[in-house]
C-alpha cells in the first residue's frame, strides 16, 4: 500500500527549500550534504529522504519554485491595457516585491542554476525565458522602435542585471523602498531607450557557408 501523505506535507517541503536555499547560498551547494541539510531543515536524515531523493532535486525544486513564484507575480500583476510605461512600472514592481525575503533563493538561481543536469537546467531556463519574453513585449510598448530589432533583447537583459542583483546592496528600511526603485529603474528604461537608434535585426544567411 502507498504510503499516505501528511496533510502538511507541502508546508514541510517548502520549509526544506526554504533552509536549504539558506543554506546553499551561505556556504554552497558543494559543501551541503544530506545531513547538513537535515540539520539545517530540523528533521532526521530519513525524515528528508521521505521528500527529496538526493540533494540535487532539492536544488532543482529552490530553483524552480522560486521562478514560478517569480512567472506568477508577474503575470497576475500584467494589464496589458494600460499606457505602456504603467504597465512596464506594474511588472516591475511585482518582480521586486517577488523577490522580498527570497535573497537566498535568487542567490541559488545565478550561482547555483549551472550545477543541475541539462534536462533540468532546460526546465527552469524556460520559465527565465517567459519571464524575459513577458518584459521584452512591456519594455517594446515603451519603446516600440525597437519591437523587432536586435536591440531589444539587450535592453531587455539589461533591465535584469539591473534587478537582478539589486539584492547586493538593497536593504529595507535604507530610505530607498521598493516602490522607489521600480519607479527608477521604469524611468532608466522608458527615458533611456527613447535614445537608442532602431536597427533592424541582421539578415541571416540561408546557406551554409554563406
Amino acid at each position: 500500500m502507498a504510503r499516505t501523505r501528511a496533510s502538511d506535507y507541502d508546508d514541510k517541503r517548502r520549509t526544506i527549500l526554504d533552509r536549504s536555499a539558506e543554506l546553499f547560498a551561505a556556504h554552497g551547494f558543494d559543501r551541503a550534504s544530506m545531513s547538513r541539510i537535515a540539520d539545517a531543515c530540523g528533521v532526521s536524515k530519513a525524515n528528508l529522504y521521505h521528500y527529496y531523493r538526493d540533494k540535487e532535486a532539492i536544488l532543482f525544486d529552490v530553483i524552480r519554485v522560486h521562478l514560478e513564484v517569480l512567472l506568477e507575480a508577474v503575470e497576475a500583476a500584467d494589464l496589458p491595457g494600460l499606457p505602456p510605461q504603467e504597465r512596464l512600472r506594474r511588472l516591475v514592481g511585482a518582480l521586486l516585491e517577488a523577490y522580498r525575503d527570497a535573497d537566498a533563493q535568487h542567490k541559488v538561481q545565478i550561482n547555483d542554476l549551472a550545477l543541475l543536469p541539462p534536462a533540468r537546467q532546460d526546465e527552469v531556463r524556460a520559465i527565465e525565458r517567459e519571464l524575459v519574453r513577458l518584459f521584452a513585449e512591456a519594455i517594446a510598448g515603451v519603446a516600440p522602435h525597437l519591437r523587432g530589432t536586435r536591440v531589444l533583447k539587450p535592453v531587455t537583459m539589461s533591465f535584469f542585471g539591473m534587478v537582478n542583483w539589486h539584492y547586493l546592496w538593497f536593504r529595507e528600511g535604507g530610505g530607498f523602498t521598493r516602490s522607489d526603485y521600480a519607479d527608477l529603474v521604469t524611468r532608466i528604461i522608458a527615458d533611456g531607450t527613447r535614445g537608442i537608434a532602431a536597427e533592424p535585426e541582421p539578415a541571416r544567411a540561408v546557406a551554409a557557408g554563406r
